[in-house]
C-alpha cells in the first residue's frame, strides 16, 4: 500500500490468486490515484519485478523458496524479511530459534537459485503502523546483504516510503543479529502498548548508498 501511493508499481503473491486479487484491491482501495496493485499466484508474481520480497512467517520460508525455486531467475534480488520466531513453533513470539545457517537470511540465500542473490531488511518496522496509511513513520531499516548495489536498490524502494531510512548494516551474516531486534521490540511493545522501531543516531546525512 506504501509503495503504491509513492507511485511504486506492485504485483503480490499468494497460493491463491483469488486472495491474492483480494489483497491488490485492499491495496488499490487504501492508495487512490497511486500506481496500483495487481494480484497473482505466488510463482507468477516472482517473475514479475527484479526484486522479490519474501513476507512469510518462518514456518512458511522455506516452503516457499522451495516452491520459487524453478521461477527465480539469476539476478534478480530476493528480500527475505524472515523473523525465526518461536511462534512458528507455538511458543513466544518473545523468543528466536536457533537456525542451522546463522539466521533466517542466510537460510534463505542457501535455498535460493544461483545468481539470486539475498538482501535481509524491514524486520523492525511495525505492521500495523505500515497498513495504516494515516500513521507518520520515522525509523531506520536495517539492510544486510553482500552486494553493495543491490543493498542501494533496496535502499532507495524502502526510502521512497516517506519516513523510513535505510541504514547499511554490514554483510549478510549481519542479519543474525537484526533478526534478533523483532522479539526484543515486540516484548517492549507489549509492555508500553506501542508500535516502537528503531532509530540510529550519529548518522551522517549524505546519502552514503550513491
Amino acid at each position: 500500500m506504501r509503495w503504491a501511493r509513492a507511485g511504486q508499481p506492485v504485483v503480490i503473491g499468494s497460493r491463491s490468486t483469488e486472495r491474492a486479487a483480494e489483497a491488490a484491491s485492499k491495496v488499490e482501495a487504501a492508495a487512490p490515484g497511486g500506481a496500483g496493485a495487481e494480484g497473482l499466484e505466488n510463482a507468477d508474481a516472482a517473475t514479475r519485478g527484479r526484486v522479490v520480497f519474501l513476507t512469510v512467517p518462518f514456518r512458511n520460508q522455506s516452503e516457499n523458496l522451495t516452491n520459487l525455486r524453478e521461477v527465480l531467475e539469476p539476478g534478480q534480488i530476493l528480500v527475505d524479511c524472515t523473523v525465526p520466531l518461536a511462534a512458528a513453533v507455538s511458543g513466544k513470539a518473545t523468543r528466536s530459534l536457533g537456525v542451522w545457517q546463522g539466521s533466517a537470511a542466510q537460510q534463505a540465500q542457501e535455498m535460493a537459485p544461483d545468481g539470486v542473490n539475498v538482501v535481509a531488511a524491514l524486520h523492525t518496522v511495525s505492521a500495523p503502523v505500515l497498513r495504516d496509511p494515516g500513521a507518520e513513520l520515522g525509523e531506520d531499516v536495517l539492510i544486510c546483504g553482500e552486494r553493495k548495489a543491490d543493498k542501494a536498490r533496496v535502499a532507495r524502494l524502502i526510502e521512497a516510503i516517506d519516513g523510513l531510512r535505510a541504514v547499511n548494516a554490514g554483510a549478510l551474516e549481519m542479519a543474525r543479529i537484526v533478526e534478533q531486534l523483532t522479539p526484543m521490540l515486540i516484548s517492549v511493545n507489549t509492555r508500553y502498548r506501542a508500535h516502537a522501531g528503531i532509530r540510529l543516531t550519529g548518522l551522517p546525512d549524505a546519502d552514503h548508498w550513491a
